[in-house]
């Protein structure tokens, strides 16, 4: 079995997360830096799962401010091209 890349191990958990009510709408996710600590990897995956997650209208980042929850994670998908 192939290895989850790390960007999607970020969008699994931020979607976990949201979907057991640990984060809400507008709850500001931690910087790119804490997550990369969190997570052991560069801004490359992070600012991917982060990017999908934008797209997917479950977060949604303000520059200089933070990203925030904006919704449920339902429409997103962690496979690759973001099909489900």
């Amino acid at each position: 079995m192939p290895a989850v890349p790390v960007y999607r191990k970020i969008i699994n958990d931020i979607r976990d997360r949201i979907e057991s009510g640990e984060l809400k709408a507008g709850d500001k996710l931690p910087s790119i830096a804490e997550l990369m600590q969190a997570y052991e990897c560069s801004d490359t995956p992070v600012k991917a799962a982060l990017g999908r997650l934008q797209d997917a209208g479950v977060l949604e980042g303000h520059q200089g401010r933070g990203v925030y929850v904006m919704g449920t994670p339902s429409a997103v998908s962690s496979s690759p091209g973001g099909q489900q």
